[in-house]
């Protein structure tokens, strides 16, 4: 895919993303910039990407990144017209920072951390992860977005994604208003209702991005290769709220108006 090709407006990946849950974009930033970056991230680690044996844990969680490398692969033209086409011009905020990286290393033991959910959008003020909140405006949230910063096949921990599953949880979410509910309460029983949804791996080559749906539901899961797994999961913020009651809908408001009249 051309690095400065624009997504039209009635493109068939809108309504991909509309059934899916989720956009994947190739070179999406440049093998260059995720190579300077991992360099970053190897430092941060306190391991060796030369000696194996330094990489004792499964998952090492590092902090916030805003430095270039970071900023940059996060606003390459083809992001920006991809933004643009599944949240509306003018309707988002530039991506800043890369957030939390959990680099995840090749292991046997478990890394406690594999469970299916969704990311939660607001009351992160709240210590209790568990007490974190969505609702069916998907408040404080455009997208959720996986940033491949390493080359992911499907034995290096590639994130799991249940196809559809956005539709179930907009449905679980529409009786509880504009106050939503808790991971806890959506974890209630699991996932359940997206259980029987097809799987996907969300592999790819360093550059790759997934521009998902925020409802989308999706899985951790042990590293299984030979090479560590670099991602990040940052949150594309909203400029405006989303409004389900609009004539002219971006492809995440679509989404959850189809669901709910389906």
């Amino acid at each position: 895919m051309p690095e400065h090709s624009d997504f039209p407006a009635n493109d068939a990946r809108s309504q991909a993303f509309i059934r899916d849950g989720f956009l994947r974009i190739d070179n999406a930033f440049s093998r260059e910039l995720a190579a300077e970056a991992r360099a970053i991230l190897w430092r941060d680690t306190g391991c060796d990407p030369h000696d194996p044996s330094t990489w004792s844990k499964p998952v090492v969680r590092l902090g916030m990144y805003a430095q270039q490398p970071f900023a940059q692969a996060a606003n390459t033209p083809l992001l920006h017209s991809a933004f643009d086409l599944l949240v509306g011009p003018g309707r988002w905020l530039p991506c800043r920072s890369m957030g939390t990286f959990p680099v995840r290393f090749p292991s046997a033991e478990d890394p406690g951390d594999a469970g299916w959910h969704i990311d939660m959008s607001f009351g992160l003020e709240n210590s209790d992860f568990m007490s974190w909140r969505a609702n069916i405006r998907s408040k404080g949230r455009a997208l959720l977005m996986l940033f491949l910063f390493s080359d992911v096949g499907d034995d290096d921990a590639p994130t799991r994604i249940r196809v559809g599953s956005h539709a179930d949880i907009a449905r679980l979410l529409m009786p509880a208003g504009e106050d939503g509910l808790s991971l806890g309460e959506l974890a209630r029983n699991g996932f359940a209702e997206s259980a029987e949804r097809p799987e996907v791996l969300a592999t790819g080559a360093a550059g790759t991005v997934y521009l998902c749906h925020p409802f989308l539901v999706h899985s951790a899961q042990p590293h299984r290769g030979t090479r560590p797994r670099f991602m990040a999961q940052p949150p594309l913020l909203p400029a405006q709220p989303f409004s389900l009651e609009s004539q002219a809908r971006c492809p995440v408001e679509e989404a959850i108006r189809q669901a709910l009249s389906g």
